[in-house]
């Protein structure tokens, strides 16, 4: 493995040259042109089938300054190789706010990146960022924005979502970045058709596969921050109003507790209000970015979608095994999910999900005592607070006693740590929680608040 010092030394400038929009009667592809310079030059695509894009005028400013920032969020894939310091936006005019703008998502965004690297930096010497290209023509049209675009990635989250939105008369479309079986299946179970699903794909450039294969710094990027400006420019080129996430309030807390480290920063409270504020000042499509779940704990959620019974068998949150359309029961987001659904499914039910009963196994007992807290660093995975899962815990122990059956292993296991002395007797204060921190415009709150 190549250091982070030796490589800033040896390749000190990256290149956002810019990006080629190229139309066929079938389709729209954004080709972005990044280079190390020095090293490899890298070209990662996002197509788009001309079936789901009803309006598509390139000159539009708004869709030209949307492309761009999606380029914007591409670059820190290609930038981590190296952590080049100094990177220069050949391709925009951006004023000083923006590169200030830029720069906090990139440092936070890829906090993780640099923890699990062993890289000590600081916000204002990781990044150099200049901007030497011209300015937006102004062009923008007018448009009438209705209906929602809804995000979907194959777990809970999204479905209840779905299931929310039911209630409310306006259009709704799906969208999903490089579909697999359990979203296809979540989108369809929910009732949508597909000319109602949006199926966009992104590819990676091979030459950054190349680069990790030789040993070049690799690591988590914030992908959510992808979906924000991807998303909001479907909506507009659509004419529709709102992007509805399902981003929960718990993805506000750090990965590593005593730090702002956080695997899921980019669907964070302050990144959507950093995005909605970044957006309405500096693209100003008229398309609203919220999610409506973020007055919700992960427990409500876990709640709520257990009584969707018809999704059980379809979803799927494990990253691991999403090639294969598995649980793979091993890793650490199996293992969050299991948990938190427990107070909410029987032992059978569960089990039907995920094929094992993941309490059972000694082998996870390590990844369980990160989710709880007793260890302070939680796995780099999507997964809710330490208290919520403490809690619901404390919930299935309690009904397992109650019905006087055996508890499993880690179950046992819990009982002898002192997290289970600190939320025994607590009870789930999150049965009526709603957090008001949050951006859901007023037509969506009663689907949530009641």
């Amino acid at each position: 493995m190549k250091t982070f010092a030796q490589l800033r030394e040896q390749f000190p400038l990256f290149r956002y040259w810019g990006y080629r929009i190229e139309t066929t009667p079938h389709q729209i592809c954004f080709t972005y042109d990044f280079e190390i310079v020095g090293l490899a030059q890298f070209h990662p695509t996002w197509t788009i089938d001309r079936i789901h894009v009803k309006d598509f005028d390139e000159q539009d400013e708004i869709i030209q300054k949307l492309v761009f920032s999606i380029g914007m969020v591409e670059l820190s894939s290609y930038w981590k190789i190296t952590c080049s310091p100094v990177v220069e936006i050949m391709g925009a005019k951006l004023d000083e706010q923006q590169l200030m703008w830029w720069k906090k998502q990139y440092y936070w965004g890829l906090g993780e990146f640099f923890y699990t690297n062993g890289i000590q930096t600081d916000m204002s010497d990781f990044m150099h960022l200049k901007s030497l290209g011209n300015a937006f023509a102004h062009t923008k049209g007018t448009k009438a924005l209705n209906g929602c675009l809804i995000p979907v990635g194959g777990g809970k989250d999204s479905i209840v979502t779905m299931e929310l939105l039911k209630h409310l008369d306006m259009p709704q479309y799906c969208y999903i970045i490089n579909g697999r079986k359990a979203t296809a299946d979540s989108a369809r179970i929910a009732g949508f058709t597909n000319d109602s699903v949006v199926l966009v794909k992104r590819t990676l450039d091979p030459n950054m596969l190349e680069c990790n294969r030789q040993g070049y710094l690799n690591g988590h990027t914030p992908f959510s921050a992808l979906v924000a400006f991807s998303a909001t420019l479907y909506a507009y080129l659509n004419n529709l109003r709102y992007v509805v996430l399902s981003n929960e309030d718990s993805a506000n807390e750090s990965t590593v507790a005593g730090t702002m480290i956080n695997h899921q920063y980019s669907k964070s409270f302050q990144f959507e209000q950093d995005f909605q504020m970044y957006e309405q000042a500096y693209i100003n499509s008229g398309v609203s970015y919220f999610s409506l779940l973020r007055g919700w704990s992960e427990l409500q959620i876990a709640a709520e979608f257990a009584k969707h019974e018809q999704y059980h068998a379809a979803f799927r949150s494990c990253n691991a095994g999403s090639k294969e359309d598995i649980w793979c029961g091993n890793c650490p987001k199996c293992l969050f999910v299991y948990l938190i659904l427990a107070p909410f499914l029987s032992a059978k039910q569960e089990q039907a999900i995920f094929k094992e009963d993941l309490l059972e196994k000694q082998e996870l007992c390590d990844t369980f005592e990160k989710l709880i807290g007793y260890q302070a660093e939680k796995p780099f995975e999507c997964v809710g607070s330490r208290d919520e899962i403490n809690t619901a815990i404390c919930m299935r122990i309690a009904q397992m006693n109650e019905q006087k059956q055996e508890l499993p292993f880690l179950l046992r296991h819990y009982v002898t740590l002192p997290q289970y002395q600190q939320y025994k007797d607590r009870g789930n204060p999150y049965a009526h929680y709603f957090n008001e921190e949050n951006l859901i415009p007023t037509p969506f709150l009663h689907l949530v608040k009641e």
